[in-house]
């Protein structure tokens, strides 16, 4: 079979009825407002997501039969409620944490200069004094860069002041909408789809599975991980442990990457306040536990098998969404894999099925 003859069939087979095409275009269409809209629709997709987070707690209360517009409130409320414990105590605890970490970074780097003065006078034949001086200007470079995109983003927020207040108003009153008329506006979303849908239903149910279970599992893996690094932090303690309880929670969005990229802030400040002792070594071995628990516990227990994603798979998709749309595409990298997951597998499936419901009918009208 030709190149040509393998291409034709392999259009028919997946795009030869009216639904494949429409599912294409809805495909297109979406991802083109994501990548060139998503700027300005932020606020509805971060409402889309948060209420998507909370549609799980409205269903178990439903489930007990609380009526379903109570359940939405409670829901609601207790999501106004954890707002504002973050921004009223976590926040103020993490920002002062912040600038006393900014003001110590002088004396940190100092005292790893020291370090690697030590390190020379010790081991001449491996560590040279041109080494040493390469290591501090990369390292100080790095500290102005850090420092001159802190500057820039503060000065650049001071103008987004008012955005922000509006962004912070405008998310919520999404989300209580979209919880309370779920059923509405679904029913409007199918209308606009054709009657015969069967493989749209099946992709969709392979996408809600898949994303819901990510999207709930990674906000529960973030607060107990946050939660026992803080605890962990400060029972040896050392100093920043919410923030750095911060670092290691959010670390979990970006698998593999994401816990080597906290090691080094978490090694940092251990190495400056214990200084290479035995305490410095008991902190990274239980980041390490905490990180080893997480791995090889928590996320299976969470995750189970329905975000069954290979480790390639998912370094891949953080490199590649990373590189399109930078830290957002990080941010959503696991989702977006699970998307095209639930498309590859759905979609011949989908086709499959509607083929075989196609022959029961014609079979039922003979």
């Amino acid at each position: 079979m030709t190149m040509r003859a393998l291409f034709k069939s392999w259009i028919e087979r997946y795009f030869s009825d009216e639904e494949a095409v429409i599912l294409l275009i809805v495909l297109v269409i979406g991802f083109a407002v994501v990548i060139w809209l998503g700027r300005m629709l932020a606020p509805f997709f971060t409402a889309l997501v948060i209420a998507f987070l909370l549609q799980g707690a409205v269903n178990a209360l439903t489930r007990r039969h609380v009526p379903h517009l109570l359940a939405v409130s409670l829901v609601f409320l207790g999501f106004i409620g954890l707002l504002l414990a973050i921004a009223f105590i976590l926040m103020p605890l993490i920002w002062n944490q912040l600038v006393g970490l900014v003001q110590e970074t002088p004396r940190m780097f100092a005292a790893g200069q020291q370090l690697l003065d030590g390190l020379q006078e010790r081991y001449p034949q491996l560590v040279t004094p041109d080494q040493i001086q390469n290591w501090i200007g990369v390292a100080g470079r790095e500290m102005t860069q850090v420092g001159q995109r802190a500057l820039t983003l503060s000065l650049a927020s001071l103008g987004n002041v008012l955005s922000l207040i509006i962004y912070l108003v405008l998310v919520p009153i999404l989300v209580f909408f979209m919880l309370k008329d779920k059923d509405r506006l679904v029913g409007f979303t199918l209308s606009l789809l054709p009657q015969k849908r069967l493989l749209m239903t099946r992709i969709w149910n392979e996408m809600d599975d898949q994303i819901a279970n990510y999207v709930r599992g990674k906000f529960i893996e973030i607060i107990i991980v946050g939660t026992v690094a803080f605890l962990t932090f400060a029972f040896f303690g050392l100093p920043y442990s919410a923030l750095l309880a911060v670092l290691v929670g959010l670390s979990v969005l970006v698998p593999y990457i994401g816990a080597a990229v906290a090691t080094l802030p978490v090694a940092a400040v251990a190495g400056f306040h214990f200084g290479i002792s035995d305490q410095f070594v008991y902190v990274l071995i239980a980041y390490g536990i905490i990180q080893a628990l997480d791995g090889n516990v928590l996320v299976p227990i969470l995750f189970s098998e329905a975000v069954n994603l290979h480790p390639v798979s998912i370094i891949v998709a953080v490199l590649f969404f990373g590189g399109v749309w930078g830290f957002w595409g990080i941010f959503f990298a696991i989702p977006l894999a699970t998307l095209l997951k639930a498309l590859v597998v759905a979609w011949p499936r989908g086709i499959g099925s509607r083929e075989r419901h196609e022959a029961l009918e014609t079979l039922s009208e003979e």
